[in-house]
């Protein structure tokens, strides 16, 4: 009991940021209604949120070894409530967008002390392998309610009481830390680098603003050239920095594991094809085929459901078998489901769009589970803050950069069949990728073993 309740308490900020993500997706019609946001002010309301969040992760990683993780767990929460409740207040969509990034900087402060606190709390690893594959179910469980709860919220109520669902979670969230989390003995604080941090958040704004108004302003426009030419410049600016600056926003311990580095670009790989793919088939059932908030939600709801059934399974393979079999396997799959994609079109029945979606869903909801052991497999205890900031900066960039991506091709794509080919295309790319870091950088019959002490 203690031990569910624990998980439960953990899983609750990532389940708010997730029914916030889904929920929005089914909300975008409204939205764009109700304050008049045109496509480019859409992908700033899903991105707006992943910015903040992506920008500041690592340092809410070195936050948590600093204050405690509990503490910054509960802190983030109380952001991530405040931050809601403006966007159910909202007037415009510029102020729905800055509330957006409100949201990211609480999911920044609690996303990597929960992964910290889970780790930390189990006692073995193979127990460890089973709280992070239903950790991962929970949380996919929220994912799979947030397109219906968000459709029978906005067709209830309106879209910003999507927003106002988290509130009594946030409150529920905030009260059970303080009741049924240990706080940890804190991990030796490092120095925050901020001005490595401040780099590649403005290298990260810098990028987003370029993807999305790319298509608006057009690419070769002065603002956005200037963006994207800042955004290389920030970006490799930071880079040195981490390579040979006194301080480094990540232990350096953590550069020495190829798997750690592949399992962190997998986030990348996998997020940017997840995020783009649930972008696309909610505007493809909402402008091709009429949807409203409600049929949307309804249509998604498989396609959702999968993944905590594939999570629970690969929680069961890794403590068995470790986690190169659920990578591989899951990986493969998200490339061959991507690929049949790639043939849909304007008259393609919603119903087959979704069926493939969903097989996308399943392939790589057994894969998350193992990368995400991988990863804290690698930090230890004495890193584990620090590794969950880097997997989730990585995935949270990689949604940002899906969405951006996928807004930039359904404005420059002519049909549904161009705009389907190319996006699924690039996911089956990604995929594939992914999979070769895998192949070639987690080890043949690798399996959950006691991670080495790491230092700096």
């Amino acid at each position: 009991m203690e031990v569910t309740m624990l998980l439960l308490t953990l899983a609750l900020g990532f389940v708010m940021a997730m029914i916030d993500v889904t929920a929005v997706n089914t909300a975008l019609s409204d939205i764009s209604t109700d304050l008049h946001v045109p496509l480019a002010g859409l992908v700033w309301v899903v991105d707006g949120y992943t910015l903040t969040f992506a920008a500041l992760l690592l340092s809410g990683g070195a936050l948590a070894d600093r204050v405690g993780a509990k503490r910054a767990y509960g802190g983030g929460l109380l952001v991530f409530i405040a931050g809601s409740a403006l966007c159910a207040l909202a007037p415009t969509g510029t102020t729905l967008v800055a509330a957006r990034l409100v949201q990211g900087v609480g999911a920044a402060l609690f996303m990597p002390a929960s992964l910290s606190l889970l780790t930390q709390s189990a006692p073995t690893n193979a127990a460890r392998a089973r709280m992070f594959g239903i950790w991962s179910a929970i949380v996919s469980a929220a994912a799979t309610v947030g397109p219906l709860a968000g459709g029978l919220l906005v067709h209830g109520f309106g879209w910003r009481s999507i927003f106002w669902l988290n509130l009594p979670l946030g409150l529920l969230g905030v009260a059970l830390t303080r009741r049924v989390v240990r706080a940890p003995a804190p991990a030796a604080p490092r120095p925050l680098a901020l001005f490595s941090h401040a780099l590649s958040a403005l290298a990260l704004a810098a990028l987003a603003f370029g993807l999305i108004e790319g298509p608006v302003l057009g690419w070769t426009s002065l603002p956005v050239g200037s963006a994207l030419s800042g955004a290389v410049l920030l970006g490799g600016w930071a880079v040195h920095r981490e390579r040979h600056g006194a301080t480094s926003m990540l232990p350096r311990a953590l550069y020495g594991s190829a798997a750690f580095g592949a399992a962190v670009a997998m986030g990348f790989l996998i997020n940017f094809a997840v995020f783009s793919q649930l972008f696309v088939i909610s505007l493809f059932l909402q402008k091709a085929h009429g949807a409203g908030a409600l049929e949307t939600g309804l249509r998604l709801l498989p396609m959702m459901a999968v993944t905590g059934v594939s999570n629970l399974l690969s929680g069961r393979v890794i403590a068995r078998h470790g986690v190169r079999l659920p990578l591989l396997t899951g990986l493969g799959g998200g490339v061959v489901a991507a690929l049949l994609l790639t043939g849909a079109g304007d008259g393609t029945p919603a119903w087959l769009v979704v069926a493939g979606g969903t097989l996308v869903f399943l392939s790589i909801g057994f894969a998350i589970p193992a990368m995400t052991a991988t990863v804290m497999q690698a930090g230890g205890s004495a890193h584990a803050n620090s590794a969950a900031a880097a997997l989730n900066a990585n995935r949270q960039v990689g949604a940002l950069v899906g969405v951006a991506v996928a807004g930039t091709v359904l404005h420059v794509a002519p049909d549904w069949h161009a705009r389907m080919a190319l996006m699924f295309g690039l996911t089956a790319a990604g995929f594939a990728l992914a999979w070769l870091l895998v192949f070639y950088h987690v080890g043949r019959g690798a399996t959950v073993v006691a991670p080495r002490p790491v230092t700096q």
